[in-house]
């Protein structure tokens, strides 16, 4: 079973989420703040991680950067999932290598679905 970091400090967003993945059978792991998705990450080496950018304790776009900076998790792809439009935001994610940047209010829970499985190479 492949395995979801979902780094989101908005909890109905995460149960919500988080739910119809593991419809999809995925084992989605959830973190609440940026520090605490780090560690997880580090530890479980999730096969993708879903990020969000406004974080308590550590902002979104320092997770990823210690992500990419990591050799035992930097290959490890991640779709930033935020409520951010900002040009600069995006461009900034996807320079640290961020897979695919999601805004939330522009895609359905089904979209972002099919985003993560495409990322992860499922049907």
């Amino acid at each position: 079973m492949k395995k979801i970091l979902f780094i989101e400090d908005e909890a109905a967003i995460q149960k919500t989420l988080g739910e119809s993945l593991r419809n999809k059978g995925y084992d989605v792991q959830a973190a609440l703040d940026g520090e605490d998705g780090l560690r997880l990450a580090k530890s479980g080496k999730p096969d993708l991680i879903l990020l969000d950018l406004i974080l308590p304790k550590l902002h979104g776009l320092d997770v990823l950067e210690r992500i990419r900076k990591d050799k035992d998790i930097k290959e490890t792809p991640v779709i930033i999932l935020t409520n951010l439009e900002n040009v600069g935001e995006v461009e900034r994610a996807l320079e640290l290598g961020a897979t695919t940047y999601l805004v939330k209010a522009n895609y359905s829970l089904e979209d972002v679905v099919a985003k993560v499985k495409k990322a992860m190479g499922d049907r």
